[in-house]
């Protein structure tokens, strides 16, 4: 699919024959450092909240932070920020968990400056939210969050396979870098790095980095993007093809903070309208022997029309 979505862009930027003005995109990052408890663990956090904040720079996107002010009391900051977010429900908001986490065998916590935020309170505050919600949870224990938070339009990363997985993770110090655009996890050559391509290429680095100390591995990441509570492991997949056709990634594949020049051609309006069609495609190949050959070419050259339509409308 992103083949296809390369192919596309590329021929509408050389039909075009010179540089279009970028479009504005509505977006918000919020990002929540959590209490680092040692010295260490702190540059280890600002690394992350500064590779974020340079990634969206580069993405030309909003991008608020809570636990780095010296107050006290971040979950009030937290569930004041998300009170406020309920009111735009166009767009996406992306909140990033960089912290430590606990489990105490019933709820999972994330730890802040003050009160800790349970997973069950997180999810109540996002229920409001209309607006797609792309939640990073990078903190040990992090997979607990992942229940109450999923559903419609909620992107869930999560640095932990279980709430059981409570020692430090180094997942977030992958993640945030590749998020960015770096060109190593950019595994489709669109010239992006999609939300898919950074948990894959972060749970590989993490895997790596166990290997090469000789560690037992104590974090495995999920990923989980259609709704159903249960998250995906990076081992599903080949490139970025899911081997399990029910496994997650679709939408995260469709999901990027910095775009290509070419993508940022495109309205958010015309994104949600490729990123439909694309879905209408996949539904459409997985039917392919449910169709017959002549029904199913005509059904695709009408997707592929509407999806040229959408990129030719970006002039």
């Amino acid at each position: 699919m992103n083949n296809l979505r390369t192919a596309l862009c590329v021929l509408l930027y050389l039909l075009l024959g010179m540089p279009q003005p970028t479009r504005a995109r509505d977006l918000e990052v919020m990002l929540i450092v959590g209490a680092a408890g040692e010295e260490q663990y702190g540059k280890l956090f600002d690394a992350q909240v500064t590779a974020w904040k340079e990634a969206c720079t580069k993405a030309s996107v909003q991008v608020s932070v809570i636990g780095q002010d010296g107050g006290e009391d971040d979950l009030k900051k937290l569930e004041s920020g998300l009170k406020k977010a309920v009111s735009t429900q166009e767009g996406q908001l992306w909140l990033v968990m960089i912290g430590h986490g606990t489990f105490d065998g019933r709820e999972a916590k994330f730890n802040l400056r003050g009160p800790d935020l349970t997973a069950r309170q997180l999810g109540e505050w996002l229920k409001p939210i209309l607006r797609e919600v792309v939640f990073i949870q990078t903190a040990s224990a992090g997979a607990g969050f992942i229940p109450p938070v999923s559903g419609k339009n909620r992107v869930i990363v999560s640095a932990t396979k279980g709430a059981d997985e409570i020692y430090y993770t180094r997942f977030g110090e992958y993640f945030a870098p590749a998020i960015g655009g770096l060109p190593e996890a950019d595994l489709d050559q669109d010239r992006q790095v999609s939300l898919l391509e950074a948990f894959l290429y972060a749970s590989k680095m993490t895997a790596e980095f166990y290997e090469k100390e000789g560690r037992l591995a104590t974090e495995h990441a999920l990923l989980e993007d259609n709704g159903d509570g249960t998250g995906t492991r990076a081992e599903v997949f080949e490139g970025v093809k899911a081997k399990d056709t029910k496994a997650d990634g679709a939408r995260a594949g469709q999901i990027a903070l910095v775009l290509s020049e070419e993508e940022t051609k495109l309205t958010d309006e015309q994104r949600q309208k490729r990123d439909a069609l694309e879905r209408e495609l996949d539904v459409l190949k997985g039917k392919r022997g449910e169709f017959g050959e002549d029904l199913y070419y005509t059904e695709l050259e009408k997707l592929l029309r509407s999806l040229a339509e959408v990129y030719g409308g970006a002039s």
